[in-house]
């Protein structure tokens, strides 16, 4: 299990390292992601990904990311069990990174599902920073780039 690290807890404060131990493993960026494209919201939305994150995995990520500032955590105003997940404004200016990503897959992985969505990979590749923009004022209304996806 993955040490969860404080807040000044690291190896070393290079501009990379510093962003890679915040937010570089998969399970964490997998949940940035499905709140942006999905708008995955709860516990129990982030377990049903395809990638098959083990619970333990999930829990101990969601908590690292709200303790590291990139993760809002709200009780359900209908069920008080459940808790709403949303990125915080740290967590929005993720969002330019997660499409540069995005972009990247779609040049180098010739089975991305992104393939099938040339329109947007053409918009994003025209103008990224214009989108990741565009994005995060979506996302920071509550909405995501593809509702229709979820599941």
């Amino acid at each position: 299990m993955k040490k969860t690290t404080s807040k000044d807890d690291f190896r070393s404060h290079c501009a990379v390292n510093y962003g890679v131990e915040i937010f570089g493993d998969r399970w964490s960026l997998l949940i940035i992601r499905d709140i942006v494209f999905v708008g995955k919201k709860t516990y129990g939305e982030f377990l049903k990904s395809e990638e098959g994150i083990a619970t333990n995995v999930l829990a101990s990520r969601l908590a690292s990311l709200e303790e590291q500032g990139i993760l809002s955590r709200t009780p359900n105003p209908d069920d008080k069990r459940k808790d709403f997940y949303t990125l915080t404004e740290k967590g929005l200016d993720l969002i330019p990174i997660v499409l540069s990503i995005v972009l990247w897959s779609a040049k180098h992985d010739s089975k991305s599902y992104v393939r099938r969505s040339k329109d947007f990979v053409a918009r994003l590749s025209r103008n990224p920073a214009e989108m990741g923009e565009e994005v995060k004022a979506l996302v920071r209304s509550g909405g995501c780039m593809f509702p229709e996806s979820r599941e």
